[in-house]
């Protein structure tokens, strides 16, 4: 069935499903990339230390502010204070991307037939195909101790530009999926919108520039290993809020049923 909930519905349904998705968000991202930031503001402390006073390593575009120190004494927040940041943090992005969700699903549904729940969990894989997968098999995050400050806004709006990338692929896959909607051959339905999508962000992937700052003698493992726990966080995040979503709309659903069908009789 549709979605036919009003739009505050809507919201207060996003909205709860971002919570509970950043909460889930924050604990991936606590247990799999904890030690590894650990670890790389280890090798960036050590460098520090081997280099003249006054100098200072850029943090990641993604996870620090250029310039900031790691050592406990200077440092305006702990280690234990900015684990907690953490878990605050990925709970108002899950908010903010829970309401963000909620009016996109409130202007798209008039758009599509599909049922509340499949709704639901395709958009929300779509989020997560446009605005974290093109961009981080192009612009993958980095750990502390790699980076260059002074490419830092360069990166940012790369960063950005790809996200523009991703969502311009997916919009592609979309209206090549509608116009062979009424193909009789489903590898064709099937082959449509992936062609669409892989053109759009092979083209993009060409234009924009290559950015490589991971220095020779950082340990490639530990590099791979930040980066995969930071995909597995921001796909938790999308994966939640389609299924916490879909589950609350279901549940929305069935309950509103057997209303409907007791004022009938």
């Amino acid at each position: 069935m549709p979605l036919t909930d009003s739009f505050t519905k809507l919201l207060i349904r996003g909205l709860l499903a971002g919570l509970i998705a950043g909460i889930l968000a924050g604990g991936v991202a606590f247990v799999l990339g904890e030690s590894h930031i650990d670890a790389a503001i280890a090798i960036e402390e050590s460098h520090s230390a081997a280099e003249p006073e006054g100098h200072s390593h850029d943090a990641t575009q993604a996870d620090e502010p250029a310039g900031h120190s790691h050592d406990e004494e200077d440092a305006l927040v702990s280690r234990d204070g900015q684990r907690f940041g953490l878990f605050l943090a990925t709970s108002l992005a899950g908010l903010a991307l829970g309401a963000i969700f909620a009016v996109v699903l409130h202007y798209a549904r008039r758009l599509t037939t599909l049922s509340g729940p499949v709704f639901g969990m395709s958009l929300a894989a779509l989020g997560w195909l446009a605005i974290e997968a093109v961009p981080f098999f192009k612009y993958p995050a980095n750990p502390p101790a790699v980076g260059d400050p002074d490419t830092i806004n360069q990166r940012t709006w790369l960063w950005l530009a790809a996200v523009a990338l991703g969502l311009l692929a997916v919009v592609a896959s979309v209206f090549a999926a509608k116009a062979v909607a009424a193909q009789e051959f489903l590898s064709v339905r099937i082959a449509a919108p992936v062609v669409a999508f892989l053109v759009v962000a092979t083209i993009g992937y060409l234009v924009l520039p290559t950015i490589n700052e991971v220095g020779d003698d950082f340990p490639a493992v530990l590099l791979w290993q930040f980066r995969l726990s930071s995909l597995a966080t921001q796909a938790t995040l999308w994966l939640v809020l389609g299924l916490v979503f879909a589950f609350l709309t279901e549940r929305a659903t069935r309950a509103t049923a057997p209303a409907s069908a007791n004022a009938s009789a």
